[in-house]
Parts: structure tokens; C-alpha cells; sequence
């Protein structure tokens, strides 16, 4: 009868294995969104595809949440577990914002600060799905994951000075009748800096879980 019922539950490699097609869809939702911002007729193929990724990630959080429902043992406390799938689908969750804000805006050329925003998207979610296999062996990778979370603060430390100095190149660039431009580029680089911020949000949770298993 134990057997039976330990065969019926998830096992905790699962969630590991869940972790890791998650951080996947964030890679590549970051990929698309870089295509975005590249402008041009691209950017609606680019844009479906952004929303083609969050949908995914949607489908891998809810098994992590059912998982962790069904799971009698699970390899972190479970509210660690859903605060950390909770962050890195806020991340992806932010990219489909920011696409659907391009979309309905029909914005089609983007500012250099704008895609230098994009490349450090890219570059964070890189250091996410890297740092995503080592919550398998927290002790051993420790140093590594510190390393990785400290790369992904300063990132997004730069994309806040991104995001300033391209307001204000933003704001000296439009003319005083225009408004309505200022606004949607103004919008539109909110909506890149929140990308980053989510990703630190998705270093914070991982360290939180390295420092209460240490």
C-alpha cells in the first residue's frame, strides 16, 4: 500500500525538472522580446511569439503548483517553492506586457536604450536558467549562485540607468506638440525596466532558499 501511494506522488526531481522548462520559456520569451525591439516587420511575428512562450511558462507554474499540493515531501518549504515560480512567472508574465503594449500601440522602431534594455533582458534570463539546476545541490553550488544573483543585481541596476537616460533622451527628442509619443515611449521603457526588476525579484527568491538551507 506505501508503494503504491509513493508511486502516485511527485517525486522531488520534479520540481527541479519544472524549474528548469520554466527558466527555458524565460530564455526564450527574452529571445523574442530582443526580436521586438529589433523593430521593423518583424515585430508582430515577434510579439506572438512572446505570448506563445508566457502561455507555456502559465502551463509549467500550474504543474509546480499542483505538484506541490499533491507532494508530501517537496525539496524546499512549499512557500519558498511557490514564491520562486511566482517571481520567475511574474518575469515572463512582464515580457507579454510589454508586447501587448507594442501591439496595441503599433509601435514599430525602437530607441537604442530601448534594445540595449532588451540585450540586458536576454542576459538576465541567461543567468537565470543557469543558476535554475544548481537549487538541486544547494550547498555545493553556493558560491556559484551567490555569484549569479549579485550578476543579476547589478543588471538590473543598469537598467535603471538605461531606463533614465533614455527617458530623457526620449524627452529632449520629442516635440512639444507630440505629446501621445512621449507617452507610449515612456510607457514602453517602464514596462522594460519592470522586466528587469521582476528578474531580481527571481535572484532574490533563490537566495532567500539558499540562505534557510545552508
Amino acid at each position: 500500500m506505501l508503494n503504491w501511494l509513493q508511486a502516485l506522488m511527485p517525486k522531488e526531481e520534479k520540481f527541479f525538472d519544472l524549474f528548469e522548462a520554466h527558466a527555458k520559456t524565460l530564455v526564450l520569451g527574452a529571445e523574442a522580446l530582443r526580436d521586438v525591439l529589433k523593430g521593423g516587420e518583424g515585430v508582430t511575428a515577434a510579439c506572438h511569439a512572446v505570448a506563445r512562450y508566457e502561455n507555456d511558462a502559465d502551463g509549467v507554474a500550474r504543474e509546480v503548483m499542483l505538484a506541490v499540493r499533491r507532494s508530501f515531501i517537496t525539496p524546499f518549504d512549499r512557500s519558498d517553492i511557490h514564491a520562486l515560480i511566482s517571481s520567475m512567472d511574474d518575469a515572463i508574465d512582464q515580457m507579454h506586457k510589454t508586447a501587448k503594449a507594442i501591439t496595441l500601440y503599433e509601435v514599430r522602431t525602437f530607441a537604442p536604450d530601448m534594445q540595449a534594455l532588451g540585450d540586458i533582458v536576454v542576459r538576465m534570463a541567461g543567468l537565470t536558467a543557469e543558476a535554475t539546476p544548481m537549487l538541486r545541490n544547494l550547498r555545493a553550488n553556493s558560491s556559484r549562485l551567490n555569484a549569479l544573483s549579485e550578476q543579476i543585481a547589478t543588471l538590473e541596476e543598469e537598467s535603471d540607468q538605461l531606463h533614465d537616460a533614455g527617458l530623457a533622451t526620449l524627452f529632449k527628442a520629442t516635440p512639444k506638440d507630440d505629446a501621445l509619443s512621449f507617452i507610449i515611449g515612456a510607457e514602453i521603457y517602464e514596462h522594460l525596466e519592470k522586466v528587469a526588476d521582476r528578474f531580481e525579484d527571481v535572484a532574490n527568491r533563490m537566495s532567500s532558499v539558499l540562505i534557510e538551507h545552508l
